[in-house]
């Protein structure tokens, strides 16, 4: 990812406030999504993750230097998982599920927000000649992305994603799928990531067009 920030043609103070948006939005995409498991794992009962700090907005207490750095440079990253206890939920299998849609809503919400702020706004900033109004300009159009991208990543069945908790939540023990996955998933999350798309990789691909739909919807309203 950090190759399409430098060849982006930004120079300079540009390019900074363009790679500091860019990590801004991360932070804080990663940091609403671990928030939003922490504070529904605590509304069905479980407290660890409010005991050790992780019930908060700040991204410093979510972030995880070698998943930023990873976000930074392939486009692919993690933040520290949030601790739960599913024993203390007062319902397990409705506590679990929220718990594990949590992040995902959470990051759609965003981009919804975001896609919208990305059409009518950004464009706007863009036009104005100061660094600081084309630095907001990334960072909405990145907070649009990003969520989006995390929203849709994390619905794979594929551990430790939350979708792979989703399908073993509601599948039977000894689902053979579930256990496929289980000992062979990390090998579906490399694929994502390798340029095996004439240099491109599926991620880097699903960044160029994922937000197409999104812009239309609010194209339907001018």
């Amino acid at each position: 990812m950090l190759y399409f920030l430098f060849s982006s043609g930004a120079t300079g103070i540009t390019l900074v406030a363009l790679i500091l948006a860019y990590v801004i939005a991360i932070c804080f995409s990663m940091g609403a999504h671990e928030y939003a498991h922490a504070r529904t794992a605590f509304a069905f009962g479980d407290d660890t993750a409010a005991m050790q700090g992780r019930m908060t907005l700040n991204p410093l207490a979510h972030v995880s230097g070698l998943g930023l750095v990873s976000f930074i440079l392939f486009g692919f990253g993690w933040a520290k998982p949030v601790p739960i206890n599913p024993g203390k939920f007062r319902s397990y299998r409705k506590g679990a599920t929220w718990v594990a849609l949590s992040g995902v809503l959470t990051n759609l919400a965003l981009a919804f927000i975001f896609s919208a702020l990305t059409f009518f706004v950004a464009p706007l900033l863009w036009g104005v000649d100061n660094v600081f109004c084309h630095f907001l300009g990334y960072l909405i159009e990145y907070m649009f992305l990003i969520n989006l991208v995390l929203a849709v990543f994390n619905l794979l069945p594929v551990p430790p994603l939350d979708g792979f908790n989703l399908l073993s939540i509601w599948t039977k023990y000894g689902n053979k799928f579930v256990n496929f996955m289980s000992q062979y998933g990390m090998f579906f999350l490399i694929l994502f990531i390798l340029p095996i798309f004439g240099g491109s990789s599926i991620l880097s691909l699903f960044y160029s067009h994922v937000g197409t739909v999104f812009l239309w919807f609010w194209g339907l309203f001018l």
